[in-house]
């Protein structure tokens, strides 16, 4: 065993989401519902589950070699590491989150510079200091320990809050006046860690996997055959990945053909691989595609 790298992982929404990558980039992780320590079918990684703003300041204090958190939590604690991966995921889809100021859709607050004076919630209170001081604003900003969105008009003017669709905002009828921070996922790393070559090696291959899994999200295989003739006309309508993988068949006139495509476009081109001559068209999901 060359490195076991003490591994920090979100505990919360991302938690399952996180579990479910790892599975895909072949980590088996299991954990019980009051358990912090994840059992992972790998050696070499020593995981702990802890709230996603709790793991920069660990990862730099070195009591983490690496963790996965969100910028936001980075930026939020100042954290020196290293960022070794962005990982483009999130609790229900791939898109970043963002946080937001938000307020009741009946308030008179039009713009930022309308919240002079006001009194702002937010569990993110350096961030939403640090951008209302950005913006020549003066506010009250307090801690809050959830629930936030339900905390304006009645206990504070706005809110500051993270959101992925947006879907909760506006349940509680409130509108978006600014986004102060776009956040993603990142793997990030002790720089002692990192210093170190097998735990270095460790981490990039984490790393390595986890992306793979990612871009997989993203495509599909495609298989077909079609005549030999048809060839050319068929992956002239393939968007591969790189060129198509074409291979003769034991009858000579025929040929199989594969290649990795995005999967929003595969309803686009599989009628017109039908049309130029393919035949048993199949699409297969994909766990890993590394370039």
């Amino acid at each position: 065993m060359d490195a076991i790298i003490k591994l920090g992982l979100p505990k919360g929404s991302l938690q399952e989401s996180t579990f479910a990558l790892f599975g895909k980039a072949g980590w088996n992780i299991k954990c019980s519902s009051r358990s912090y320590i994840p059992s992972v079918d790998d050696p070499e990684i020593a995981a702990r589950l802890l709230r996603p703003q709790e793991i920069p300041r660990y990862v730099e204090l070195g009591l983490l070699d690496a963790g996965l958190s969100g910028y936001d939590w980075i930026y939020e604690n100042g954290a020196d590491l290293v960022e070794v991966a962005e990982l483009c995921y999130s609790k229900a889809t791939t898109n970043p989150v963002r946080w937001v100021i938000a307020v009741p859709n009946d308030s008179p607050i039009r713009s930022v510079k309308d919240l002079q004076g006001k009194r702002i919630s937010s569990e993110a209170v350096g961030l939403t200091r640090r951008y209302l001081a950005e913006q020549g604003v003066e506010a009250e900003v307090e801690f809050s320990w959830g629930a936030t969105e339900v905390k304006a008009p009645e206990l504070v003017d706005a809110i500051v809050d993270l959101t992925e669709t947006g879907s909760s905002l506006r349940a509680n009828n409130l509108r978006i006046l600014a986004t102060i921070l776009t956040s993603t996922t990142r793997l990030v790393a002790n720089k002692a860690a990192w210093a170190d070559p097998a735990k270095r090696t460790k981490i990039e291959q984490i790393a390595m996997l986890l992306q793979g899994a990612l871009r997989a999200g993203e495509k599909v295989l495609v298989k077909m055959n079609a005549r030999t003739a048809d060839v050319p006309k068929v992956t002239a309508e393939l968007p591969a990945l790189h060129a198509p993988t074409v291979n003769t068949l034991s009858d000579p006139a025929w040929a199989a053909i594969e290649a990795v495509v995005d999967k929003r476009v595969v309803r686009e081109i599989l009628p017109k691989l039908k049309a130029a001559g393919a035949s048993g068209i199949i699409e297969l999901a994909l766990n890993q595609v590394v370039p």
